[in-house]
This record gives C-alpha cells, structure tokens and sequence, in this order.
C-alpha cells in the first residue's frame, strides 16, 4: 500500500525551513528524519507515525485516534500511530509532527556503527 501523498506534502509545509531534514522510504511509508532520527512517518498502511518523548508516551497514548505502534507482533515503544482524524486540520497535524521534532531532539546522541569488514569474523 503507498502512502498518502498528500499528507507527506502537509508534513513537509511543516517541517520546511528544518534543519538537517531527510526523507526517506521505509517501513512501506515515507519518513521523516531530523538529526538522523525518525520524528514522523506518513504510514503506507495508513496514518501518521509519530516519534514522542518517553516521559509523555503513556499519557499521548490515551489521546484520541492515537494507537501502539506496532510492527508484526511487536509494539514499538517511544512511537505511536495517530488515525488520520487526529490530524484534519494544518493546527492538529502541525502539532503532531512537532512532537515528532521534539522526541528526536530529546534523545541523547547516538554515534554511528561503523559498518563490519567481510572476512573478519572469528579474528
């Protein structure tokens, strides 16, 4: 299933201006990367993948239109799926993907793996 195109042109109004922003095709949707983490994602099964902050995680989930965010059986802890009635209006999806902004800017930098060498294992 694609994404909804027009919701990733109203993520993007959003997030215009943002600094270090990438785009990237993942997890059948379109993601939305600040800093190098996932702030938000136009889901291809449907709605808005949101990064929130950990402290705010269990009370953003008894919001409405709000869900786990679940891959197969698991239940990605830190994001949560907000039903497209959650985000109508430009205020309600601004808000949204500011969370989403947020809950990058709030984790503790990560530095990157170097990736391993072919032929290495077992030296």
């Amino acid at each position: 299933m694609a994404y909804d195109e027009s919701t990733a042109i109203r993520v993007r109004q959003v997030l215009a201006g943002q600094p270090g922003l990438v785009e990237k095709q993942m997890m059948g949707g379109l993601c939305f990367m600040v800093r190098g983490g996932m702030c938000c994602s136009v889901s291809g099964k449907g709605g808005l993948l949101v990064r929130v902050e950990p402290a705010s995680y269990a009370t953003t989930l008894r919001e409405p239109h709000v869900q786990p965010m679940k891959m197969g059986k698991r239940v990605m802890s830190g994001f949560v799926r907000v039903a497209p009635e959650g985000y109508r209006t430009t205020e309600e999806l601004r808000a949204w993907v500011l969370r989403g902004v947020a809950g990058v800017v709030s984790r503790p930098a990560t530095t990157r793996r170097r990736p391993r060498r072919k032929g290495r294992a077992g030296q």
